[in-house]
């Protein structure tokens, strides 16, 4: 992978006391989805909060040597995890020792993420920041996978949810879900699919409606899973998908066997590391305090 970056081209001056954050999505998978602009960023950047969900070729080929790299990610069903309150707490005391942050997420920034709390926390403290776009799991898994989320005569909307758990969506919403002609996107919601198949079945879903997994989406270890919501209990129902995994529902899922591109991969490796293996955070927030504390 390469993107030539010019560095007589700054994206801003940074005033060299008052510190600034950039929120950014990495894009999902990928290296090469990364904007221009984050990866711009990311050249500049004193410090960087990356999610798991970011390719390690972004970090490795991006931010400085000089910079540190500090793992923020969530993995919650494997007991490993940020909290939210500790990511706030660094990106705000590394914002006020005069630092460029970059706050890097897997995907986009505004959808599914905790970037409201952080936004808060910047405001409260009159911190600096930029938002700076990605693209999401549902677009770059949709297009790897040949499948319009959009398309005439099969849907002309698009509803992103999630089912994290089993009481985020009501029983009058799954009625309307299910009768829908929008395409459906569950992020998030590889572990609870069955419910996801249940629900919808129970609300007589079109039998022309799909389902489509797909895992590690934009990566070389992609696989996509394709069946009939009234098939799925004997093809797919208690299988574990590796993470991250994104439902796609509707119509347009017929698309992919026209229009697939990627060949599946028949690996069962992961492209990303789990949060166990990665450098944990731990004890920084007390190392910042430290070094507020003296200038």
């Amino acid at each position: 992978m390469s993107l030539s970056i010019k560095n007589n081209q700054p994206v801003e001056a940074i005033p060299a006391k008052t510190g600034k954050v950039i929120l950014a999505g990495a894009g999902c998978g990928d290296p090469e989805l990364i904007t221009v602009k984050a990866a711009r960023y990311l050249q500049q950047a004193d410090v960087v909060l990356t999610d798991r969900l970011v390719s390690d070729a972004i970090l490795k080929t991006y931010v400085r040597p000089d910079a540190e790299i500090i793992y923020v990610g969530k993995q919650c069903r494997r007991g490993f995890s940020t909290p939210q309150e500790t990511i706030n707490e660094m990106i705000k005391e590394y914002a006020l020792l005069g630092k460029l942050v970059m706050r890097l997420k897997g995907g986009d920034v505004s959808l599914f993420s905790n970037i409201l709390d952080e936004l808060q926390v910047l405001s409260a403290n009159h911190i600096p920041y930029e938002i700076i776009p990605g693209i999401t799991a549902a677009t770059g898994a949709a297009a790897y996978a040949g499948i319009p989320l959009t398309a005439r005569s099969y849907s002309t909307a698009v509803r992103f949810l999630t089912l994290y758990k089993s009481d985020v969506v009501t029983t009058e919403y799954w009625k309307e879900l299910a009768a829908t002609e929008d395409t459906l996107v569950f992020y998030m919601s590889s572990e609870t699919l069955d419910e996801v198949a249940e629900r919808l079945v129970a609300g007589h879903i079109a039998e022309d409606k799909l389902l489509a997994v797909i895992e590690q989406a934009t990566t070389p270890l992609q696989q996509v899973h394709i069946c009939n919501l009234y098939q799925y209990t004997e093809k797919l129902k208690g299988r574990h998908f590796a993470s991250p995994s994104l439902v796609i529902i509707g119509k347009v899922v017929a698309l992919h066997q026209q229009f697939a591109w990627l060949p599946n991969s028949t690996s069962k490796e992961l492209y990303f590391k789990s949060m166990g293996s990665l450098s944990p955070a731990a004890n920084t927030t007390d190392k910042i305090k430290k070094n507020v504390s003296r200038a």
